[in-house]
């Protein structure tokens, strides 16, 4: 991957310093004629939605993941590098999914970017695989090294650093619009704390304190912010889909003895392995969406990182048993 990206980088600048465009200013990809506004690029919807809610139309919105699409097989198109060539700012989570932006970004002058890994901006944990989980099965010819829980975003209070950061930076690289970027900032700040103190209360006036899912869990920051207890069928970076026998049983035997009313499924999920569980253990079905890519109508749509989160927590009430 890294000879590839090397080369096509260097066919690419040579033909920039040809055409004249190598010593142009950067211009966002959809900007019209006069149009000055920064770019800013995001590898993944989160921070792009975070920098959308903080720019508010002053900037040029690029997220490279298409809409409905896996995130974790995910690699960059030549049009996508040539996108993060030309960006003022560039959002990458930082994880194991994105080990391909190292190589892109050692092959490109990034001088005059600012770059914001969002797993920096908190403090990460290891992924942990928890009793029943099945484990993905994995070759290294060298020594291990702690896998880090990439999703930090699926907390609200995780979400208010990186929504932080972002701005500082957003500030500094467009200073003509940095008072507005604070404001907006400020007003988005305060409705992630209202969200952040919706799910605390939530959870303290709850019957049940623990959670089912028949499909991967991302949710690692979220469940420790709010003290939850969670059992999966696959870590969230996992890449299988097909859960054991005896993972399936496991789960089915945890919703009967925790007697919860509900199993959890992810977004873009074929959703049968929590069905089958469900139906098993005479639950229902719900979604818990974590962020990580929407579908394309809720993309076209605009939806936000606070409207999943708020539908995040009606379901939340469902499984827990709110009071």
């Amino acid at each position: 991957m890294k000879r590839i990206l090397t080369c096509f980088l260097g066919a690419l600048l040579a033909a920039e310093v040809l055409s004249g465009c190598a010593s142009s200013p950067k211009t966002a990809e959809n900007n019209l004629p006069g149009d000055e506004r920064i770019q800013i690029v995001s590898t993944i919807f989160p921070p792009y939605d975070f920098a959308r809610e903080i720019t508010a139309g002053k900037a040029n919105l690029t997220m490279l993941l298409p809409p409905a699409s896996e995130s974790h097989s995910y690699d960059p198109t030549p049009q996508d590098i040539i996108k993060i060539q030309n960006c003022d700012v560039f959002l990458y989570v930082g994880g194991e999914s994105d080990r391909w932006v190292k190589n892109v970004l050692d092959s490109m002058d990034t001088s005059n970017m600012t770059v914001i890994p969002i797993i920096d901006c908190v403090e990460a944990v290891e992924e942990e695989i928890v009793e029943g989980m099945q484990e993905e099965e994995t070759q290294s010819d060298g020594p291990e090294t702690p896998e880090y829980d990439e999703h930090v975003w699926t907390s609200p209070k995780n979400a208010k650093l990186i929504v932080q950061k972002i701005s500082d930076a957003l500030c500094e690289t467009d200073t003509g619009n940095a008072d507005l970027y604070r404001e907006n900032t400020k007003t988005y700040l305060a409705q992630l704390d209202e969200l952040d103190r919706k799910l605390e209360d939530l959870v303290a006036n709850s019957e049940k304190k623990t959670l089912i899912f028949g499909d991967r869990f991302p949710f690692r920051y979220f469940a420790d912010a709010y003290g939850l207890e969670y059992f999966a069928a696959f870590p969230g970076c996992s890449t299988e889909t097909e859960a054991s026998p005896a993972t399936v049983k496991f789960l089915i035997d945890k919703v009967r003895e925790e007697n919860l009313p509900a199993v959890f499924h992810i977004e873009l999920s074929n959703e049968k392995m929590a069905q089958t569980i469900s139906e098993a253990a005479g639950a229902k079905t719900l979604l818990f969406h974590s962020c990580h890519n929407i579908s394309k109508a809720d993309f076209e749509g605009g939806k936000t990182y606070l409207n999943i989160m708020n539908d995040n927590a009606e379901n939340l009430k469902e499984a827990l048993v709110w009071h």
